[in-house]
């Protein structure tokens, strides 16, 4: 039985000139260099349409091509750009669950605190202002472990999507090639 291959996706980017592709702020060379924010928001919201496992193949034609081949620089430039938020990524989902971890241990102690409130205030109870008292210690409780539930059971797993596809487009196979000379991105 083989294993299948994950899909690969392409992605196409139309730029004018190489420099278009960086942020122009960011004096540092090009394959150190951020993405221009057009550039990198076209690539992610293509790539986050796709499955997490997917391959990726992004293609650039340039209308302006330089007299060198730019392919290594671009290459290195998206796959250094997007290993760095994938790492990122993975160090906010590490900070996300310690949260969620620290926000877990303060709502089991204050949830363990409001139901033994709660409990010793049903012993005397006669009162509807310490029935109500008593009902609203036992909601407060609870309501206290809305963060960390919310932290561990819907939070963590965007994180890791975008983390997976930031890897992937880290790995991506970059192409290239003359394009028109109109932007579009």
């Amino acid at each position: 039985m083989s294993k299948s291959h994950p899909p690969v996706h392409q992605i196409e980017l139309r730029v004018a000139e190489l420099g278009q592709l960086f942020n122009s702020m960011d004096p540092t060379p090009f394959h150190h260099r951020d993405l221009d924010t057009d550039a990198e928001v076209f690539i992610e919201s293509w790539a986050l349409e796709f499955p997490q496992d997917s391959h990726f193949r992004i293609i650039v034609h340039i209308g302006r091509m330089p007299a060198e081949d730019p392919t290594p620089v671009v290459a290195e430039a998206i796959h250094n750009y997007f290993e760095y938020k994938s790492m990122l990524m993975k160090r906010n989902r590490r900070v996300l669950l310690l949260e969620g971890r620290t926000s877990l241990l303060i709502g089991l102690c204050f949830l363990a605190l409001c139901l033994l409130g709660a409990d010793y205030l049903a012993s005397y109870a006669f009162s509807p202002y310490l029935r109500v008292l008593k009902e609203s210690l036992t909601i407060g409780g609870w309501v206290a472990m809305w963060r960390p539930m919310q932290i561990f059971l819907y939070e963590w797993w965007p994180l890791v999507r975008r983390q997976r596809i930031y890897r992937n487009l880290g790995h991506a196979s970059v192409h290239v090639t003359p394009g028109k000379t109109q932007f579009s991105s």
